[in-house]
């Protein structure tokens, strides 16, 4: 995919931030040395096994255009995280995509068994919620509650799943991948927003954006898979055309998937245009999409 060099002043930025989202994240956290410990220590090895921390950044970011201290709503931040982490953990399991490594370590079925991975998965889901409805705002525990459930993430994911070693379109495929990893994306951007008392044509944008990156995120996700290594993603490579999964590479191949995916950021950058106030944090966020290589 295309290159990019951060500006060393936003990329310090971001470190801070995530690191911020990393201290949080562990101090939620019910200590690991806790009845039930294994389940403790599920929870904590599946969310401090490091990740991008994509999601929470967004929805930082998206609270402090309105000139807000991000570490305002650094819970609901974290639940984003702990949901994402979640459906990885149950992504992962033998009846779903069956795999064992993910962020470079043995997943939690591996390492633990199965029976706590699906209670540390459900355990993260839970707990998540509390954190959204201790910020005293229904609207964001319904919005977060779309973006995962059967019109969401989930629904997705169960088309995800059908669509196994089927031929399916292109109008189809992106139905999948909008919602199997594109909802709680743009969620994250609008809860955010929403938090930060952003409203009307700002919100619109902000959406639409989310939506595009969203879409974008699990192509590039697509054409990773099939063209980097375990090593360097930190999970199975190849996993996607072994198991004949619905991808971007297999129905329109590999250079009209980075066009497509290079289109989406374009558009979505192009949307920011419309925006009342300074947003260059989010053309860096969609810059970092289309070139990440993991």
């Amino acid at each position: 995919m295309a290159e990019f060099k951060l500006d060393p002043v936003w990329e310090k930025d971001i470190a801070e931030k995530r690191e911020l989202v990393n201290l949080w994240l562990e101090r939620l956290l019910p200590p690991e040395d806790s009845v039930p410990v294994q389940l403790h220590e599920a929870m904590r090895y599946s969310v401090m096994a490091g990740g991008k921390r994509f999601r929470p950044l967004l929805a930082l970011y998206a609270y402090g255009l309105s000139g807000n201290d991000p570490v305002d709503i650094i819970k609901p931040a974290c639940a984003l995280e702990y949901i994402h982490t979640y459906s990885l953990i149950h992504d992962d399991l033998p009846c779903m995509d069956d795999d064992d490594l993910r962020r470079g370590r043995p997943t939690v079925h591996k390492k633990f068994n199965e029976t706590i991975a699906v209670l540390a998965g459900d355990a993260l889901h839970a707990y998540a919620f509390e954190l959204l409805a201790s910020s005293g705002n229904s609207e964001i525990v319904s919005e977060v509650a779309r973006a995962i459930g059967t019109y969401g993430m989930l629904g997705g994911q169960i088309c995800d799943i059908l669509a196994e070693n089927k031929e399916i379109n292109i109008e189809e495929l992106k139905h999948i991948h909008t919602h199997k990893t594109g909802a709680l994306i743009r969620a994250s951007v609008r809860i955010g927003a929403i938090l930060g008392g952003i409203s009307g044509d700002d919100l619109e944008v902000l959406s639409g954006y989310g939506e595009k990156i969203g879409l974008a995120f699990q192509i590039v996700d697509d054409i990773l898979d099939e063209v980097s290594d375990t090593e360097t993603l930190g999970k199975t490579a190849g996993k996607d055309k072994e198991t004949g999964k619905a991808t971007y590479p297999r129905v329109v191949g590999l250079e009209k998937s980075r066009q497509i995916a290079e289109q989406l950021i374009a558009s979505a950058r192009d949307d920011l245009s419309r925006m009342n106030i300074p947003v260059e944090v989010f053309h860096i966020f969609a810059d970092l999409i289309i070139s990440r290589q993991y």
